[in-house]
């Protein structure tokens, strides 16, 4: 029984450490430092190369370019690429229309797809080739599908003039509903408390562990060539720059919009592709997670290591729990009870209540982070099984 009560221990630890322990001492370590000093805008504005790689983004791509063309910043000092992965909707009439008004806009319509790892590479390439890379150069990174607010790009590039010791600035990236039925209220909870916990850490130890990708600057001579199978390039970039001291924090003022998904099929899948990424990196940048004794390695170990070992924890509960039921049937199965009703009957509850349009926010968010561990474990099974490709699709987003 002992044995079962441990290992039952130790998954629920782990669990409540990644999600519970952990954003609390953030949020107090955080309470105790002063007032944070917010940069002032540069004299001189660093040159920002912006690289926007798109596959069949017709219905936002050009929006979404005109909110970076319309930013408050220098225009001497900005250039925009977009690369097309051999897009098969409208997306290059509509950025080639653009580029024909806008002298800023480079436009490199790819005719066979490469993946978003090999565009960013090719765009990253001809940038450097027009102006070599620097600490004064700096890459937006940024999704196809996010739009910028006017001075987003000045509020992410203040700290990099301010702080040569930073590498990467994330943006303050909010996630709009449309107001279904779906699991977006959970996505946009979820997000909101990633946005502390990411700020937290930059504002502590300057190791966020990882933008979220929509919308980000790295300074140029931090830019590594992507492996072409990698599937989560941002988490990617920022270890890199980490490995060579530099440092990341999130602005909180420099906001960027993406809307959210409602469909729980369509973030399954989403979330099961960058679970696969997750493992790759877990690998690569295993030196920087273990052991967990150093700033960078303990957020990296309590913030990402423990969560992507989520669907491990979970199993692991189950099978305590049925030792335990087996060694001392009256407890261990009420225990086990316990958890298949949290794990299936809430999920199903939820799902037959949504049926009957009847919602309950906290039951739709359990079964959100049940749907999700789902796809973590997925995403484990597929990088072990060698599925690991950088080709992407957009995510059906509102």
């Amino acid at each position: 029984m002992i044995a079962w009560l441990l290992l039952f221990a130790l998954a629920a630890l782990a669990l409540l450490h990644t999600y519970l322990f952990y954003p609390g001492y953030l949020r107090y370590r955080e309470s105790r430092l002063p007032p944070p000093v917010v940069p002032p805008y540069p004299v001189v504005y660093p040159f920002v190369s912006v690289l926007v790689a798109a596959y069949n983004e017709e219905r936002i791509i050009e929006q979404k370019l005109q909110t970076v063309l319309a930013s408050d910043y220098p225009p001497d000092r900005l250039l925009l690429y977009v690369g097309s992965d051999c897009s098969s909707d409208g997306t290059n009439a509509v950025v080639s229309a653009l580029a024909a008004r806008e002298p800023r806009l480079r436009f490199f319509p790819f005719g066979q797809r490469r993946g978003k790892p090999g565009v960013i590479n090719e765009l990253a390439a001809v940038a450097l080739r027009h102006r070599p890379a620097a600490a004064d150069h700096v890459f937006l990174m940024t999704d196809a599908n996010v739009l910028l607010h006017a001075d987003t790009l000045r509020n992410l590039v203040r700290h990099l003039a301010a702080d040569p010791g930073l590498a990467l600035v994330d943006s303050h990236l909010v996630h709009t509903r449309a107001g279904s039925d779906g699991v977006g209220g959970s996505e946009l909870a979820y997000i909101g408390r990633e946005v502390l916990l990411k700020y937290r850490e930059g504002r502590l130890w300057q190791r966020m562990i990882g933008p979220f990708g929509g919308c980000y600057a790295l300074r140029s001579n931090y830019f590594d060539p992507i492996p072409p199978h990698a599937l989560v390039d941002d988490f990617y970039l920022a270890m890199r720059a980490f490995e060579r001291g530099g440092g990341a924090v999130n602005d909180l003022d420099a906001y960027s919009f993406e809307g959210v998904g409602e469909s729980l099929g369509e973030e399954f899948r989403r979330k099961a592709r960058i679970s696969t990424g997750n493992v790759q990196n877990l690998r690569t940048f295993r030196r920087l997670w273990w052991p967990p004794t150093g700033a960078l390695s303990f957020a990296f170990f309590s913030h990402k290591v423990l969560r992507w070992l989520g669907p491990l924890w979970l199993v692991l509960l189950l099978v305590a729990s049925v030792g335990w039921w087996l060694t001392v049937p009256a407890i261990g199965g009420c225990v086990l009870l316990a958890l298949v009703l949290l794990l299936v009957g809430l999920p199903l509850l939820d799902w037959l209540l949504q049926r009957l349009r009847i919602q309950l926010p906290l039951l739709r968010s359990w079964r959100y982070f049940v749907a999700m561990n789902l796809a973590l474990g997925l995403g484990w099974w597929r990088y072990f099984r060698g599925e690991q490709r950088g080709i992407w699709e957009p995510p059906a987003r509102v």
